[in-house]
């Protein structure tokens, strides 16, 4: 895998160009930390407080994300939920069959849905979330999760070989 450019919004972007760049940016910057991961480091997980906490599971876990609260909360799509209400954790866990590449062709086809998804969006509704909520606030909710969820994924990288930045 090759590394990926990641572009900072242009500076003149007005909110919604904004949270849209920085959720590529967010996207972008998980896909480049698994760069150079074999399958077993991609799957391991070093914080022995989280032991589910793994590279692919980080980004797992951000496609269920994307899936709740792009495509079926904002979009009102019936696509299946990622997430499964009897283990909270479910979306961290990495199958037997499930590889790097297919994890990350994944992410990107969800990415690619929720991109669709907030073209169409008229940001300032309310949708139906765990309470209403206006679907602008959500989107701000979402970029949040991913932005600590990479901060995560920096950790759990540092731990497994070392590899630091962005």
């Amino acid at each position: 895998m090759a590394l990926r450019d990641r572009p900072w919004p242009d500076p003149l972007s007005t909110l919604a160009e904004s949270v849209v760049g920085f959720l590529q940016f967010v996207h972008t910057t998980a896909v480049n930390k698994v760069d150079g991961l074999d399958e077993a480091q991609a799957r391991a997980t070093p914080l022995e407080s989280s032991p589910l906490m793994s590279p692919l599971g980080l980004i797992k876990h951000l496609t269920a994300v994307q899936r709740q609260h792009l495509q079926r909360t904002v979009g009102g799509q019936d696509l299946p939920s990622l997430w499964r209400s009897d283990d909270h954790d479910y979306e961290f866990r990495i199958g037997p069959d499930e590889t790097i590449a297919s994890v990350i062709a994944a992410y990107d086809e969800e990415w690619e849905r929720s991109q669709r998804t907030l073209r169409e969006a008229d940001w300032s509704a309310v949708v139906q979330s765990y309470r209403p909520v206006r679907v602008e606030r959500l989107l701000t909710d979402v970029l949040q999760e991913s932005a600590r969820h990479l901060g995560h994924l920096d950790i759990v990288r540092e731990l497994i070989d070392g590899a630091k930045g962005e």
